[in-house]
């Protein structure tokens, strides 16, 4: 392994464990007759059954809406295939804790496990959306025409030739939906639904019972573990890079017939469902809520913090992500292997808890840094940098290797080809990965509330402030300003699905 890409990969892995080591030294500290007390109880069987139910229940959902999508716009003759390629998208644009004020805000008893998993899959099924186009664009026609030649039918060349192929891009796109459940909070508080995140988040707040909740955050980390074991099992070994872009020539779409109406009303529906709803509630909210008036000094100030955050975690992130991806994809190995599973267990942690842990370790080892921006950056880090690492490790998996070897051959050296020949070839991947991060940063609430320096305020945090005592009205503008800003990161994210799936 070359040693630059290491010595990074391995810093990078040592930052993602900072919370998990916080949570182990905890439990230590708690005693084991104590942890497990707090752990074998009800209370947490319920819990579980409850994450473990909903997770799973929205990745199938994901899954399943996100692949009928993808090829519904990439592979067949459906009407209207540039508009809905935007409308699939931008639901990434919402975050999740919005689209629950908005069905709240309107609905009250959208709420419980149904509502739940209506609304969390409504948010995050473009994580399978669009990885699943972006393979299938990748994908060479020639091998769905071959079957069709022999004498398969559109559903039975879908199953067999095109299905075992998008395997990495569904895995994947699933695991980020898992991840962000497993941590998810100010949606699923805003609907009533019990998980481990927002009993975390109970018990610090009412009790402060470090040992109760960090024992919660042990079984939530032990979930991450679970679903990162069955995602590598799942995927297998299989290589899917190609050396050549496969036929030069139009795809033959497939002509639904008899079926476009109904596809076309499907999308639409899913469409008005995850945009139409949350957006007429923002509509409605700041045309009749009473107290929909803000301080237009505070909203210029929080808006220009949120983007400066933004931009600050997309950068660092993605950076983070290049080596990591890099020695997964082309050094593949049970040390690399292991670097790339690690830097996805911080993210599924609660943002309150890895809050807690980098402020205990900023004020033990490093007070200069408590309460600075520094820290809010690498709490983003933590918790965003799966979204960057799998978008770099697709586009890598599909890169040829022997185009390094060419460059190599020519004289190149190892920062030489990186620069000029690796870095222009995965530009998608990370111009993808570092929209999906600063989309998650914008809208980040839980972290930003405990580390942001004294007195600075985001988009995100002044909307909880306000949603959270039923202020609907005040928290609108806010919300609607966050809208805006992720929409441009969303345009950047659709952009080569519209040009690639012009008519």
């Amino acid at each position: 392994m070359p040693l630059p890409m290491l010595t990074a990969a391995l810093a990078v892995t040592l930052v993602m464990l900072v919370p998990l080591l916080f949570v182990a030294v905890v439990t230590v500290e708690t005693g084991a007759a104590e942890a497990v007390r707090l752990i074998v109880r009800p209370r947490v069987g319920e819990l579980l059954w409850n994450t473990a139910r909903l997770a799973v229940g929205c990745m199938l959902c994901c899954a399943v809406l996100g692949t009928v999508a993808a090829w519904l716009v990439e592979r067949s003759n459906l009407p209207g295939r540039k508009v809905f390629n935007v409308l699939l998208v931008a639901p990434l644009a919402i975050p999740a804790f919005v689209n629950s004020y908005g069905w709240v805000s309107l609905l009250p008893s959208a709420a419980g496990f149904l509502g739940a998993l209506v609304i969390v899959t409504l948010s995050y099924f473009p994580f399978v959306y669009l990885p699943v186009a972006a393979s299938l664009r990748g994908l060479d026609p020639a091998h769905e025409e071959a079957a069709r030649s022999l004498g398969h039918g559109a559903l039975r060349t879908f199953l067999r030739t095109v299905l075992p192929q998008l395997r990495p891009a569904i895995l994947g796109g699933a695991l980020l939906v898992g991840l962000h459940l497993l941590a998810e909070f100010g949606a699923l508080q805003m609907l009533r639904y019990p998980t481990f995140t927002t009993a975390i988040y109970d018990q610090y707040q009412s009790t402060f019972n470090g040992a109760a909740a960090n024992m919660l955050a042990g079984v939530l980390v032990l979930c991450c573990l679970v679903l990162l074991m069955a995602e590598l099992r799942l995927r297998g070994k299989a290589r899917y890079a190609r050396t050549g872009s496969g036929s030069a020539r139009p795809i033959d779409r497939i002509r639904l017939g008899r079926l476009t109406g109904p596809a076309v009303a499907g999308l639409v529906a899913l469409s008005m469902l995850a945009l139409g709803v949350p957006l007429f509630s923002l509509g409605y909210w700041l045309a009749v809520g009473s107290s929909s008036t803000v301080d237009t000094e505070l909203i210029l100030t929080s808006t220009g913090t949120s983007l400066t955050l933004g931009a600050l975690g997309a950068l660092v992130t993605t950076a983070a992500a290049l080596p990591v991806a890099w020695l997964y994809v082309r050094r593949r190995g049970r040390v690399s292997t292991l670097l790339e599973r690690i830097t996805y267990t911080g993210s599924a942690l609660p943002g309150i808890v890895i809050a807690l842990a980098l402020v205990t370790i900023a004020v033990r080892v490093t007070p200069g840094l408590y309460q600075t921006t520094s820290v809010v950056i690498v709490a983003y880090l933590i918790l965003f940098l799966p979204r960057a690492v799998v978008n770099v490790r697709a586009t890598l998996a599909q890169t040829p290797p022997v185009l390094e070897d060419v460059a190599h051959s020519l004289g190149a050296g190892r920062s030489a080809t990186l620069r000029r020949v690796t870095l222009p070839l995965i530009a998608p991947g990370l111009g993808a990965g570092a929209a999906l991060v600063f989309l998650g940063v914008v809208t980040e609430l839980t972290a930003t509330l405990l580390l942001a320096p004294t007195g600075t305020q985001t988009l995100a945090t002044q909307f909880w402030n306000y949603s959270d005592s039923v202020d609907y009205g005040a928290a609108a503008p806010y919300a609607a300003l966050m809208v805006l800003i992720s929409a441009p990161a969303t345009y950047l994210l659709t952009r080569a699905v519209r040009r690639e799936s012009a008519s």
